[in-house]
Order: structure tokens, then C-alpha cells, then sequence
């Protein structure tokens, strides 16, 4: 499945939803599904580590359907294939 085709079935599932939840509340949602995977991660444990970083994707998905936002399209612009700040294909920045 592509991102676009992902954010695509969230929209189809939850746009009404969130259209009526609004931008703000949905972003502290993906706040707080971000703070559940730091848990998970802290915890070691994998399964909900699996289970939060779909949850993430999803409210990111419905976070950028909210604002029109075309996350595959962003992402494509953002990292071309290559570093966005020093061109190479295997990243030399300085950390």
C-alpha cells in the first residue's frame, strides 16, 4: 500500500469524524499516540510498538486529510531519494 492510498482509508473511515473533532483536538490526539509509542518503545515491548506506530500513522494521516495536506507528496518533495540537506544519497551531515 502506498501513503497515499493509506491516507486515502483513513479519510474514507474516520473524515467525518474528525472534521467535527477539528484540527486542534486531532493534533493533541497524535500527541498523545506519539507519547504511547514512547512508552511501548521504553518498555521494549513489540507488539505495542506495533500497535502505536499504526496509530501514529493513522492520526498523522488524519491530521494532513484535515489540512489538505498529501502526505506521499510531501514526503516525495521532502526526501527525494537523497539527504535534503547535503544531497547524498547516504546522509554525511555532521550530527
Amino acid at each position: 500500500m502506498h501513503i497515499r492510498e493509506f491516507q486515502e482509508m483513513i479519510k474514507d473511515i474516520y473524515f467525518h469524524k474528525d472534521r467535527k473533532r477539528g484540527v486542534e483536538r486531532t493534533f493533541f490526539w497524535l500527541v498523545e499516540e506519539v507519547g504511547e509509542l514512547a512508552e511501548a518503545i521504553r518498555k521494549g515491548d513489540k507488539e505495542a510498538m506495533d500497535e502505536e506506530f499504526a496509530d501514529v500513522l493513522a492520526w498523522l494521516a488524519s491530521l494532513a486529510n484535515l489540512l489538505g495536506i498529501d502526505l506521499e507528496k510531501a514526503a516525495e518533495k521532502k526526501y527525494p531519494g537523497v539527504c535534503p540537506y547535503c544531497g547524498k544519497k547516504a546522509c554525511e551531515c555532521e550530527e
